[in-house]
């Protein structure tokens, strides 16, 4: 009898599923999906406009509080800014009009996946409590499933559709470090939350969705969705469960502990690599351009190369990666953070430009001379400069209306930030002079419906339009180098210039003085140039004439809060190849390639190195071609008849990574550091100045550090110390060798290896 009411109840079950498959017409489906494809990366000819969602525009009431979700924690009048406001994709899409007219052509959005739902606590020494949410995305809980308050996959879709459709690229934060706070440190870290879900999955073990994208109930439990990983009770070793990181500065503590009692992640699981490369690949397969990494300086550099590179890999083709590496300045990470980008692939916000605007345009704790010259610092220090992303205010930091409420400095500020080196992005509200209540981010998270009118005349909405033109239009400022002309305290004559094309700007800071600034040596040919910014802010023509045989800029003055861009935009022609801007920047033999610049239609050659590279499509402005299978640090050329372009830096990957995490017992003398090379480019091809960063020892004499190799290869490596002089001393003996996992999301510890004397 017992069986044959089991047998019934399976009946029934089964039955079930088959009217929910009738009615949400199910797909089960994998995340390798081809992609819809997007509008190709952003490059450095857009302008970026970052949008906290939840407090842009509310465009669908409906959703202001889903199912479930407790009606307190809703606010929708921007008074208090620790609860939901209302916007979502649906107001966003309504503004498009006013993002185009300001010249916008990228649009980095909040997370677009569920995130935790529930209230959170602070608790304070006076008996108040704060009850915050999760409005900012932050907070992963599941990574397949949309964050209603936004909308459901098919309100996403149509987002993604009607900025493509008005040259608008789509780039989403991306959160792969943490997912929600598990313990709470507000009352003595009793346990909280933390925990992360994923959709049913179908008898072949993939997800299931109805026909517009959704999570379904496929198994008729009666949710939609499956407890994946618990902090609280980790069977699979899905997060460090390290603690909070607190004032632990070292690599291993930035890197292996909470953030803020935020449930870190294990990057050196399997399991995690898997789970987050297919939940990434997903939302490329929905058609985004970009994906800004969150807190990237608090993540395993290893994971985050072939996580990047998996990304890359699926089908779309390369997209852009930026990252939060939080700095400070001066900060003794600053040459991990420069050279993140190269040992990664994944791009900065750049902190170092932002903390020398707003000294400089804010604080004037700086000058305008040391401002010049942190523009020359970091243009040699930065591989990829242009690549960079800067801002002089976001999400993390204090608006930048309250450090600078002076019009005239706040306009120069701006118009440097469109002008300089790298890809500017403009923090949504900065065009309408927000000005929250205190220096604090919260404050500076304003809802932008309550505070402003969307008004489309204001000084610094026209002065983004005219430079975001200007950037599209003259290579100089996108794709060019800097040079610095003049400079004082309070002034700053600088230069970018790509080939013949060049743009100046010259910035006068103090509001109320005027300043007169020489004449100035130039390339220019003989004429008069016309102000880009047509006196918006009070510019005027300058004059170039020709003395002894010398091009001279002739004498001039800037007035109180004068900004003047010139801009000399001659043809370069279609005969010679010219190279401003590659993406990616890294990538493994096979994956695409895009070459932007002038000159590139025709019959082309790409090298890397003297390789040749398959060119699958090219024009004037671009080459897609396809990465050769040759590894190591390359340089691309375009060949065009008897022309050679300039070259450009890429990392050809040895194939697809995983990870091995490489262990040794060694003793060292202050200063000495231990270093891993081997035969692989990975492993620096057996030169110690190439060789992998330094471990981490937070068990003294035990060393580690995850580092990235092909899967399914035997490779050779030593161990080398390294002091702070460069000076080296390799282990004796045999080389060591090892065989990583041949599956693509695999990860291996080591033996504990002894240091050969």
């Amino acid at each position: 009898m017992a069986a044959l009411i089991k047998k019934k109840r399976l009946s029934v079950l089964v039955a079930v599923i088959i009217l929910l498959a009738f009615s949400f017409n199910l797909q089960p489906v994998t995340v390798e999906a081809t992609s819809t494809g997007g509008l190709g990366p952003v490059t450095p000819k857009d302008t970026i406009y970052q949008i906290i969602t939840d407090r842009f525009y509310d465009g669908d009431p409906s959703n202001n509080i889903p199912p479930g979700f407790d009606p307190t924690l809703f606010d929708g009048t921007g008074s208090d800014l620790k609860l939901y406001q209302g916007g979502d994709w649906k107001g966003i899409i309504e503004k498009i009009p006013y993002l185009k007219e300001m010249g916008i052509t990228a649009v980095w959005i909040s997370a677009p996946y569920a995130n935790r739902d529930t209230v959170i606590e602070d608790y304070h020494p006076d008996g108040s409590v704060d009850r915050w949410t999760s409005f900012h995305g932050y907070h992963a809980r599941n990574y397949f499933a949309t964050n209603k308050h936004f909308g459901e996959m098919q309100d996403f879709i149509a987002l993604r559709d009607a900025l493509h459709s008005n040259g608008i690229k789509l780039v989403i934060d991306f959160v792969s470090n943490h997912s929600s706070r598990w313990q709470n440190p507000t009352l003595n870290y009793q346990p909280e939350d933390g925990r992360l879900y994923e959709p049913d999955k179908d008898e072949n073990g993939n997800y299931v969705f109805d026909s517009n994208g959704n999570p379904v109930d496929y198994n008729g439990d009666g949710i939609v969705e499956n407890l994946l990983a618990d902090p609280h009770n980790d069977i699979h070793g899905f997060f460090h469960g390290l603690g909070d990181r607190g004032d632990d500065n070292t690599r291993f503590g930035y890197r292996h502990k909470d953030l803020g009692s935020l449930a870190d992640y294990s990057q050196e699981n399997s399991v995690v690599v898997e789970y987050l490369e297919k939940a990434a690949i997903f939302w490329k397969s929905k058609g985004i351009d970009g994906i800004r990494h969150d807190a990237t300086l608090h993540m395993n550099p290893a994971f985050v190369q072939g996580f990047k590179d998996a990304i890359d890999s699926a089908p779309g083709g390369p997209i852009t990666h930026f990252g939060e590496f939080f700095i400070g300045r001066p900060d003794p990470k600053y040459e991990e953070y420069r050279t993140f980008p190269d040992r990664t692939g994944v791009n900065n916000l750049d902190f170092e430009y932002y903390r020398a605007a707003t000294n400089t345009f804010g604080y004037f704790s700086e000058t305008m001379k040391d401002f010049g010259e942190m523009m020359i610092k970091t243009s040699n220090d930065y591989i990829y400069e242009n690549q960079a992303v800067t801002f002089i205010d976001n999400h993390d930091v204090t608006r930048f209306r309250y450090i600078q409420p002076n019009d005239k400095p706040y306009h120069a500020a701006l118009a440097v930030l469109m002008t300089s080196r790298g890809t500017p992005n403009i923090y949504y509200g900065t065009e309408q002079y927000l000005y929250p209540a205190d220096a604090s981010d919260i404050a500076g998270r304003m809802f932008m419906q309550t505070s402003t009118s969307f008004d489309q005349t204001t000084t610094a909405y026209k002065l983004i339009r005219k430079l975001s033109d200007l950037r599209r239009s003259n290579e100089a400022v996108a794709y060019g180098t800097t040079e610095i002309l003049y400079s004082t305290d309070d002034v700053l004559v600088f230069k970018r210039q790509f080939y013949d094309k060049q743009v100046i700007v010259a910035v006068n800071r103090q509001p109320d003085r005027s300043f007169a600034v020489p004449d100035l040596k130039t390339t220019l040919p003989v004429g008069t140039y016309q102000d880009v910014l047509e006196g918006l802010l009070y510019g005027k023509s300058m004059t170039v004439v020709e003395e002894n045989g010398q091009h001279k800029i002739k004498g001039f003055t800037l007035s109180g809060g004068e900004v003047n861009v010139w801009a000399y935009n001659p043809s370069l022609g279609t005969e010679i190849p010219r190279i401003g801007n590659v993406i990616s920047t890294m990538g493994r033999p096979g994956n695409l390639v895009y070459i932007y610049g002038t000159g590139l239609g025709g019959n082309v050659t790409v090298k890397f190195d003297t390789t040749p590279a398959q060119v699958v499509s090219n024009s004037d402005e671009m080459i897609t071609a396809v990465v050769p299978n040759t590894p190591g640090i390359k340089s691309i050329t375009v060949i065009k008849g008897n022309y050679t372009s300039n070259s450009f830096r890429y990392h050809v990957l040895s194939g697809d990574l995983v990870q091995v995490i490489v262990k040794v017992n060694a003793s060292t003398e202050w200063g000495q550091n231990i270093h891993i090379v081997g035969n692989l480019p990975e492993l620096g091809g057996w030169d110690p100045a190439m060789s992998t960063e330094a471990m981490m020892c937070p068990n003294y004499p035990e060393w580690f550090l995850p580092v990235s190799v092909p899967m399914g290869t035997t490779f050779e490596f030593k161990f080398i110390k390294k002091d702070s002089n460069g000076n080296v001393i390799w282990e004796s003996g045999e080389n060591r060798i090892f065989t990583s996992p041949n599956t693509s999301t695999g990860t291996v510890d080591t033996p504990v290896y002894n240091w050969r004397y």
